[in-house]
């Protein structure tokens, strides 16, 4: 029994440094077997964000093939899963970091239960935030539904150190077998998108913690100022690497407070962003219906347009409206969208369109590399007016005045648009028309398209369909 192997379940934590837990595992002397499971909630993943987290997998194997162990590949439920390699293996724990979303939470709560009928311990381990949900209250008592005031509620938190990656794992007597990652064929949906959005990703611990070490020295100063200018490279795109756990949160934390301690203008700023994602966690498990329904229960009132062609020219980055549709071919090309874009596309959906925001909350599941279910529900009802700390519903994003403002010489459109070359001489123009489906008939040389609707008729149908719904309350 004190030499039985622990088998560490390995999801949204694919990295060696600060990984509690893992470091609990390696503490015990015992050997770690380390698995990845491709089951049920791994399968509904989107396109891009399920080709991401297979590279992600990739590398980290690499990296436990550093310290002498391995990644184990398996396909099922989860608890089938773990009890299979419980049988072959003779583990008699189970440990794993925490998620938070709805899905998550009741297959680990099942799987929780099963082991200690089983007589097999079973934990789970923060890493994944920063502040437990539970931990972090109002003076009342209850969560927070307001972003600011948690903001000054965990500004001044103690957050322990980092802990550093293990130097070598134990590894068991037998390994036992694994599937091949290739057989899993996780990038079967993106198509020939792969290749063009290959060029973007930054995958793996090391690259991720470069990837934090370049924006500290090179970007964080005028990251406040710059942070909402497309063209300019002010923000530290380590969201990508925040989905998938090759950073540790509190990795990021510290390193923007000794910027801050350093006199970095921007690092405040930069730490409140990353406060702000977990916000979104700490309301996707206090109010797990944000990723499902509208927020407000009074918006569900609202008569939100379904899914129609005005919704597919949005998807397709065929609005009429330079930013918007600049925007969608961005997420085609990087798999990834500036947030000021995510903010100018989303209103343009909710409020010119008048569409469901869950509609535009889908297509960012199946096309965003750095998916975040807290964020990507968050974000959308944020902008749509029905969520918390909602932007009012008055307050339409004018993606012209919006160009103007934070693409002045048209840097972002030009390059997604009209073929202009990136910073590093690439046509993502090219780029845009080579990674989406054939099946759209699209062209380089085609036309720019009309717009659906007029800005300022689109403004004011938005606000009357407000206050219609408004007179109804």
């Amino acid at each position: 029994m004190t030499n039985s192997p622990i088998l560490w379940w390995v999801r949204r934590d694919l990295r060696l440094a600060d990984n509690p837990a893992l470091a609990h595992a390696v503490a015990t002397g015992r050997p770690v077997i380390p698995v990845f499971i491709h089951d049920e909630l791994i399968e509904s993943l989107g396109a891009a964000p399920k080709w991401r987290f297979g590279l992600g997998i990739a590398k980290f194997a690499e990296s436990l093939g550093a310290v002498g162990s391995k990644l184990v590949l398996r396909r099922g439920k989860a608890l089938d899963v773990v009890n299979a390699l419980i049988e072959e293996t003779g583990a008699t724990e189970v440990v794993w970091s925490r998620a938070y979303d709805p899905d998550a939470i009741e297959r680990d709560k099942g799987v929780k239960a099963a082991l200690k009928d089983m007589g097999v311990a079973a934990e789970s381990f923060a890493g994944h935030l920063m502040f437990e949900p539970w931990t972090v209250e109002t003076k009342a008592g209850g969560f927070f539904k307001v972003y600011s005031p948690m903001w000054r509620a965990v500004k001044d938190t103690h957050v322990d150190a980092c802990i550093a990656a293990p130097e070598t794992l134990a590894a068991p007597k037998d390994w036992p077998k694994s599937d091949d990652l290739d057989d899993w064929q996780m990038g079967a949906a993106m198509r020939r998108g792969a290749d063009v959005v290959a060029k973007y990703v930054c995958v793996g611990e090391a690259a991720a913690e470069a990837r934090l070490m370049e924006f500290i020295d090179s970007a964080v100063e005028r990251y406040k100022q710059e942070r909402d200018f497309p063209s300019i490279e002010a923000t530290s795109r380590l969201s990508e690497n925040l989905t998938y756990g090759e950073i540790a949160p509190r990795r990021i934390w510290h390193a923007g407070q000794r910027a801050m301690a350093e006199g970095a203008k921007g690092a405040e700023h930069f730490c409140k962003e990353l406060v702000w994602r977990e916000f979104a966690y700490h309301l996707i498990f206090h109010t797990p219906h944000i990723v499902e329904r509208n927020w407000r229960e009074e918006w569900d009132a609202f008569n939100w347009r379904d899914d129609s062609d005005d919704a597919e020219a949005w998807r397709r980055g065929l609005t009429g409206e330079p930013m918007v549709d600049a925007a969608m071919r961005e997420v085609y090309v990087t798999g990834t969208m500036h947030n000021r874009l995510r903010m100018i596309a989303g209103s343009h959906l909710t409020k010119h369109l008048l569409t469901d925001w869950k509609i535009g909350m889908k297509w960012f599941e199946e096309v965003l590399i750095d998916w975040d279910p807290a964020a990507n529900a968050m974000g959308w009802q944020w902008i749509a007016g029905c969520g918390p700390d909602a932007a009012p519903y008055f307050r339409v994003f004018n993606p012209e005045t919006q160009g103007e403002k934070f693409d002045g010489a048209g840097r972002y459109r030009g390059v997604y648009l009209h073929g202009w070359k990136d910073e590093n001489g690439q046509s993502r123009t090219a780029d845009f028309f080579a990674a989406i489906p054939k099946s759209w008939g699209l062209s380089e040389d085609d036309p720019r398209p009309e717009r659906i609707v007029g800005l300022k008729e689109g403004r004011e149908r938005a606000l009357e369909a407000y206050s219609g719904y408004k007179s109804q309350d």
